[in-house]
């Protein structure tokens, strides 16, 4: 069985999820759709997140973030083993390595009584995910902060920032994010506990991209639609939700499941949505065999339990 899911997250101001910044502005990165472009957030970005989430609830794992460098750090604990790394075995890996460095890994591996027949170097993702992209296009909206001077006294003189007081633009925009993502059963199946772990993770997915000092956005589903189905695709828009008049809506699926374009049985849908639908359509999706659950994190905790059993 292949698990499909689509996040919407709830609409929040943002400054996040830039990319280099133009002189003293802070650039959100940003796709154009049609005519106008809009805010994104890489995969990249969320599976970072995603793995310090497995952290901190207490699974293994091999990689973590090294937050005091002059640039982007990571510091691995061992060669990547799917079988002792939560993260190496949801994420994969690649180790670019030449004969030579072979030659020295076997060494290594030995050395740390693994066997290196059985090591790979490369192993693919196990978690699909696809960029976040905002709702609302980008309006070229931007923020401007001051940046104060530092009179720190001489003694301390090289511990001094900025000399004169700056000026700080950053492009800003107010939006909800939708991000796909899919699962394997049976790829899963050997890790059972880190696999409900992981659709909790991403049901409380949150501390996305940087900037973090003066921007706060969840990425947790403020909605959330799932597919359980054999077949090897979705079978509809993965980004198909909109809000229409303050509603979390799902056109393609839930008018699909009314008119017998989907099998209902298939699909969970959770949150605001939920929330949002009128009773008589509640009753139709139930009746037809959808499970509805105006809670997304338990919607995911109910999916992971009956899925991922030992």
């Amino acid at each position: 069985m292949n698990i499909f899911g689509t996040v919407l997250t709830y609409a929040a101001p943002s400054a996040n999820y830039r990319g280099e910044s133009a002189e003293n502005r802070s650039v959100i990165q940003k796709i154009s759709i049609g005519r106008f472009e809009y805010a994104i957030i890489s995969p990249e970005a969320m599976r970072n997140a995603i793995r310090e989430t497995l952290a901190a609830f207490g699974l293994p794992c091999n990689r973590e973030r090294l937050h005091d460098q002059e640039q982007l750090a990571v510091k691995f604990k061992d060669y990547p083993d799917h079988n002792a790394y939560a993260d190496d075995f949801f994420m994969g890996w690649l180790v670019a390595a030449g004969k030579k460095d072979r030659e020295k890994i076997t060494k290594e591996l030995k050395e740390r009584g693994r066997d290196p027949k059985l090591f790979t170097y490369k192993r693919d993702s196990i978690l699909r995910m696809n960029m976040a992209v905002s709702l609302e296009p980008y309006r070229h909206n931007s923020i401007f902060t001051q940046s104060p001077l530092d009179a720190t006294s001489k003694e301390i003189k090289s511990a001094k920032n900025a000399e004169s007081s700056q000026l700080l633009h950053r492009e800003t925009v107010y939006t909800a994010f939708q991000f796909p993502f899919a699962l394997n059963q049976d790829d899963c199946s050997s890790k059972p506990d880190w696999s409900k772990a992981l659709l909790k993770a991403i049901g409380q997915l949150n501390g996305v991209a940087g900037n973090h000092a003066r921007s706060y956005f969840e990425m947790s589903p403020a909605s959330i639609l799932v597919r359980l189905s054999p077949q090897l695709i979705a079978g509809y828009d993965n980004y198909g939700f909109k809000i229409e008049d303050g509603k979390h809506i799902f056109p393609e699926v839930i008018d699909g499941i009314i008119n017998e374009d989907y099998p209902a049985s298939e699909f969970y849908i959770g949150g605001k949505i939920v929330k949002d639908m009128e009773e008589g359509l509640i009753t139709q999706l139930k009746d037809r065999g959808a499970t509805l659950d105006r809670n997304p994190q338990r919607l995911l905790e109910s999916l992971g339990n009956k899925v991922f059993t030992d």
